[in-house]
């Protein structure tokens, strides 16, 4: 008997575990004026190359700086021309299929298809792009996975209305999703609607596309935007679901644990509180409501948010699984939780040089966290680490560094499954390197494939396997067994 009940422990990955990886069309595809494309957000993250390393981040945008940022021709916006996937797709492909992979997961860009966002009909040359896209994944033996919202709202909806802040782009981003699972859905199961929903500080302008200048409350009219987002969303989930039962359509959060800075109990009760503000989404779209605790951290802050008379209705249609990003966790101590709800860098972590902590064991943790909350299918669909690559005078790139990290997080992704979490897939950032998100550069680099393109552009555009190429072949291979 106790070895039967031993035996209940899996010991391995499932064996239709998806090995994947993930990217984003804004930070890959290029062509930013080509196929009908309509401006978007991604098309205004500029580089800057006088600031430290670790302060390049996306901050709050004000419309003259919109504005701005579309007349300069003489600042560097590397989203605009990305990797030029928008034309090499399909070699990239080949070469993600050599690697191994058994899912790719990328976005649809919100501009090519309506590219003022409010437009009556789509862009048709936009979507057989799309389905030119959908069908090469396929045939190279890769499942589609598809991010519907990544970034890349249509600049207009930011210009002439207040992003997400104004209920009208609801009505408008039904419309691109009702398109898209139409469209699409014959051939794409699985969909994420919004990509890193909880992200309303860090990204928010890329997110929610709220001008700072247009609103009198930037963190009120943050969370009335993510709130007509979560509708939003909803109504997605319902349209898809009476589509095809068999979509399953999910959410995505940015993952990762704020411990408590010390054992004191008000900073474990800070980091509890933190935390939940950051479940507060999963929590609206997987359980079909706001939790308590939300109402009173808003009260406690003099946040308002205004419902639709339907709203509450609409959140009843919930999401079929929960997926995250995980890249770093952060600590909370009672003043950094009253000092506007924020986390801080944990000291007692290595970091990366832009600042972001490594930390393996937090995967574990959250893996945990996440299942014994919600109990649902869960997909990680986005680890990694971005480092500076060198390519050497033959050719080569070796990058240890990169293999060591995956290795140390996939051996927690492995316990975590020991543990009893219904891990479907994980998709790592990104395998061949694209325009970071965050500071829009290309020298942070992530994949296993280098791309000889460097921060303003310039480059041969060549692709070259790098030394962990040939390692993450093995792992996927072995279906994470060989770790070697």
């Amino acid at each position: 008997m106790e070895d039967e009940i031993m035996s209940r422990v899996p010991k391995s990955f499932p064996e239709n575990f998806l090995w994947g990886g993930a990217f984003a069309a804004n930070q890959m595809e290029g062509a930013w004026k080509e196929g009908g494309k309509g401006l978007c957000v991604a098309d205004i993250n500029e580089f800057v190359d006088n600031v430290p390393v670790d302060k390049k981040f996306n901050e709050e945008v004000t419309t003259k700086f919109v504005k701005e940022a579309l007349e300069d021709s003489g600042r560097i916006f590397p989203k605009r021309w990305g990797i030029d996937f928008y034309h090499t797709y399909k070699e990239d492909l080949k070469l993600l299929a050599e690697l191994g992979l058994k899912t790719y997961r990328t976005s649809i860009n919100w501009a090519r298809i309506y590219p003022n966002g409010d437009d009556k009909e789509p862009n048709e040359e936009g979507l057989k792009f799309y389905d030119d896209l959908i069908d090469e994944i396929i045939k190279n033996g890769m499942v589609p996975l598809i991010t519907i919202s990544h970034y890349e709202m249509p600049l207009n909806l930011t210009l002439n209305y207040k992003g997400w802040y104004s209920r009208e782009v609801i009505e408008f981003f039904e419309r691109y999703c009702r398109t898209l699972f139409d469209r699409y859905g014959d051939r794409v199961k699985l969909w994420i609607v919004v990509n890193q929903i909880n992200l309303i500080v860090h990204e928010s302008f890329n997110h929610l596309g709220v001008a700072e200048d247009v609103v009198d409350n930037v963190l009120e009219a943050k969370y009335q935007a993510v709130h007509n987002e979560m509708v939003a969303c909803a109504r997605a989930a319902r349209y898809g679901h009476s589509l095809n039962k068999d979509l399953q359509i999910g959410m995505m959060l940015c993952g990762g644990p704020s411990y408590p800075a010390s054992s004191k109990p008000e900073d474990v009760l800070a980091a509890m509180r933190h935390n939940q503000m950051e479940y507060f989404f999963s929590d609206v779209l997987l359980r079909g409501k706001y939790p308590g605790y939300a109402f009173h951290f808003f009260e406690e802050r003099g946040i308002h948010i205004e419902f639709g008379p339907d709203d509450e209705e609409d959140l009843k249609n919930t999401a079929d699984f929960l997926s995250f990003s995980y890249y770093y966790t952060r600590v909370v101590t009672k003043e950094s939780f009253e000092n506007g709800n924020e986390a801080i860098r944990n000291p007692d972590l290595p970091a990366n040089p832009w600042g972001w902590s490594i930390d393996p064991t937090g995967l574990r943790f959250m893996l945990n966290e996440f299942y014994d909350r919600y109990q649902c299918p869960i997909y990680i669909t986005e680890n990694g680490c971005g480092n500076y690559d060198k390519l050497e005078e033959d050719g080569t790139i070796h990058d240890p560094y990169r293999v060591d990290y995956y290795r140390a997080h996939i051996e927690q992704m492995k316990l975590a499954v020991m543990d009893g979490v219904d891990l479907r897939g994980y998709y790592l950032w990104a395998p061949l390197d694209i325009v970071s998100c965050s500071s829009s550069e290309m020298s942070k680099r992530y994949g296993f494939i280098y791309v000889d393109v460097d921060d303003y552009g310039k480059g041969s555009g060549k692709r070259i396997k790098k030394d962990s190429f040939a390692w993450y072949q093995k792992v996927i291979r072995t279906n994470g067994e060989d770790l070697a």
